[in-house]
């Protein structure tokens, strides 16, 4: 039989999610956001439950080409734009929206010969100090796309630095509406953590304007997780988790006081206990640095691991099952985060923030070797 090792999609979680952009900003347009392989998800494995979006947006154009293979016929939007100027041709054969947010861009678009005049949108850096032209050089960049024969229309977007944390969106809203003011085109503003904490927010004073704009940008959030976590929980946002690793227990050790677990003796037992082991590691995607006490489920019920994750393999502690008298031995299922048989859930947010890290990166790091279900 194969290694004991899964990891599962549910499309239905997907479905709720999509609906929970659509329940918080009902006047906007919805980019489900699938970049990374749909945040490590499978965009085909994906794609069916997200088809109900107004449109996908992503970065690269290999999956862009792989949206359009699956029949769909929407709205693809290049979040960083094109990176040379022969990608143009492609966005033109496969009618690609994309971004411009840097001068060389407009330069090729100016050079760009096309009978299908272009969509773009043009981002402003309103603080974030990544991708945008500054507000100073934003109603520039502006007129010189609005002469060019090669686009067709032009809309406006920019990305919040902190719509997840206490400094908020304020600086950043200001910015963008001085810089846009009386400027036509469709708004692109919230992402995950602005769509859940601020679409309702006013954009401008006409009271009807929100900051949800004319399209929201749901990614994180799609996948089930939380963008403010510990502040805010998945469950509390009413979102689904659309992933589980799930494993099972390959052995069981008994300890005596003193005996350690795994390399560097990073756990030592402190009195009798069972640990089991785990077909997972950090070749599987497991962050190698998850410590002794990050959370996991073993038969559904909530427990612990014990001590330095290996390449193949961890180590968990098999007490709290045995104070229960549930039954644990191999084949026993463990859920590394998603939900169990028994329908415990655990959020992959939480599994990241023992590891000192983010549910983004979990979801994007599950190996190539693991198996998904359902298959792309």
């Amino acid at each position: 039989m194969p290694r004991p090792i899964l990891a599962t999609v549910h499309p239905e979680a997907l479905r709720h999610n999509l609906n929970q952009a659509r329940v918080r900003a009902p006047d906007a347009r919805v980019w489900a956001v699938v970049k990374a392989n749909a945040y490590g998800h499978g965009i085909e494995r994906c794609f069916d439950a997200l088809r109900s979006a107004d449109g996908f947006a992503l970065l690269d154009l290999a999956e862009a080409e792989r949206l359009r293979a699956l029949d769909w016929r929407g709205p693809i939007l290049l979040l960083e734009g094109v990176f040379e100027p022969r990608d143009l041709e492609l966005c033109s054969r496969l009618h690609l929206w994309h971004a411009v947010h840097c001068i060389e861009q407009i330069d090729w678009l100016a050079a760009h010969k096309t009978q299908v005049p272009h969509r773009v949108f043009l981002k402003l850096n309103s603080g974030m100090n990544r991708l945008g032209f500054t507000p100073t050089a934003f109603r520039a960049a502006w007129a010189r796309l609005n002469a060019l024969p090669q686009v067709e229309e032009i809309s406006l977007m920019t990305h919040f630095s902190d719509a997840d944390g206490p400094r908020g969106i304020a600086h950043q809203v200001a910015v963008f509406e001085q810089a846009t003011a009386d400027l036509p085109g469709e708004r692109t503003l919230c992402n995950s953590a602005a769509l859940l904490r601020h679409a309702s927010t006013p954009l401008r004073g006409d009271g009807v304007t929100t900051l949800a704009g004319d399209w929201v940008r749901e990614g994180i959030a799609l996948y089930g997780c939380a963008p403010d976590y510990p502040e805010n929980t998945a469950a509390g946002w009413d979102l689904q988790p659309t992933m589980t690793l799930a494993s099972r227990l390959i052995g069981v050790q008994q300890l005596q006081p003193g005996d350690t677990v795994g390399y560097g003796s990073a756990f030592a037992a402190e009195a009798p206990m069972r640990v089991g082991v785990v077909a997972c590691g950090y070749a599987d995607g497991y962050p190698r640095h998850a410590p002794t006490g990050t959370p996991v489920l073993v038969a559904g019920v909530r427990t612990r691991v014990l001590g330095r994750v290996s390449m193949d393999m961890l180590a968990v502690d098999l007490s709290p099952l045995d104070a229960a008298g549930v039954p644990a031995e191999v084949g026993t299922e463990v859920v590394l985060w998603g939900r169990s048989a028994s329908g415990a859930v655990l959020a992959a947010d939480e599994v990241a923030a023992s590891a000192g890290t983010i549910a983004y990166e979990l979801l994007c790091a599950v190996a190539p070797r693991v198996p998904f279900s359902p298959p792309p």
